[in-house]
Formats: structure tokens, C-alpha cells, sequence
């Protein structure tokens, strides 16, 4: 393993575990910081060689960007998705068709298919029931239709475009 390797790991490690710091501490005090990156730079340490494979290369203008642009899509599709599953529910004839669908991803890397499963998950309305190989199987608390790829444009093509530039 080449050492810049191992230091770009590392290195993207410490930038994570203290981006993640910053977030949960939601304080930019110096002595929040200052803990902050000390305790980062232990947990990279540890943790790097275990981290990710491509180290800095995750931090490249165009995957940033995509996570990015990504974050407001599933946000939005989180409050689309909490408005229907709302309206169901007050609504006095509760219109429900839930359905177990099935539908091939088109991502390859295992990170990206995790993501994609976590994404529909964190979705009202929708939950990741099993993931194998490149099938996922997702219950739809309103399934209009059992088509596959109409399940996959609904569910899962969404979310799948920013996360192809980001994980693979």
C-alpha cells in the first residue's frame, strides 16, 4: 500500500470525522473545535486504514456537487413523500395499496446500492425489505402499478442519477 495512499485515507478520514463533529456539535467555539479535531484526528488514525479505498479522490468538485444537489432532491422527495403519506392517513377512506415491488438498480458499487436502500427507507411511504445483488424489493404503502421499471422510476431513478456520480 503506498504511503500517499494511506495518508490521502487518512486525511479524508480526519476531514469526515470532524465534518461530522462540527455538525452534531452545531458550535464553532475554538475549544469545541479544538476537541473536536483532536478526537477526529484519533479516530482517523484508527479508523483510516479501514476508511475508504479511494481516500481524497471523494472530494472531487464533481462528486461534492453531486452530494450536494442529491441532499436537496432527497429532502425534497422526504417532503413530497411525508404530504402524500399524510394525506392517506387523514383521509377519511384511507386510499392505501400497499404492495411488495421489485426492480433492478443500475448501480454497481455496494456503497451506492446502501445509500439507495437507506434513501428509500428514509422515505415515508416506502421501505427497503431486501436488497439482492442488484434487485431491490421495496414495500410501497401505494403501489399503483406492479410494473418493475414504472416501480423504479418512482421509487428508486430519483434518487439513483446523483448517486451514480457520487459513489461510482
Amino acid at each position: 500500500m503506498a504511503t500517499s495512499s494511506r495518508f490521502g485515507r487518512f486525511l479524508f478520514s480526519l476531514l469526515v470525522f470532524f465534518a461530522i463533529w462540527i455538525a452534531f456539535t452545531s458550535s464553532l467555539d475554538p475549544q469545541e473545535l479544538i476537541v473536536g479535531f483532536v478526537f477526529s484526528f484519533i479516530s482517523a488514525y484508527f479508523y483510516s486504514p479501514h476508511f475508504n479505498q479511494a481516500g481524497l479522490k471523494n472530494l472531487s468538485p464533481k462528486k461534492v456537487w453531486y452530494l450536494f444537489v442529491y441532499l436537496f432532491v432527497f429532502f425534497w422527495e422526504m417532503v413530497k413523500a411525508n404530504l402524500d403519506v399524510a394525506y392517506r392517513v387523514l383521509h377519511p377512506k384511507m386510499p392505501i395499496r400497499p404492495a411488495i415491488v421489485e426492480f433492478r438498480t443500475r448501480l454497481k458499487s455496494n456503497v451506492g446500492k446502501l445509500a439507495l436502500a437507506n434513501s428509500i427507507t428514509l422515505t415515508p411511504g416506502t421501505l427497503t425489505v431486501d436488497v439482492l445483488d442488484d434487485r431491490f424489493f421495496i414495500h410501497w404503502i401505494w403501489a399503483p402499478t406492479d410494473d418493475e421499471e414504472q416501480a423504479y422510476r418512482e421509487i428508486a431513478a430519483k434518487f439513483e442519477r446523483y448517486l451514480r456520480e457520487i459513489y461510482e
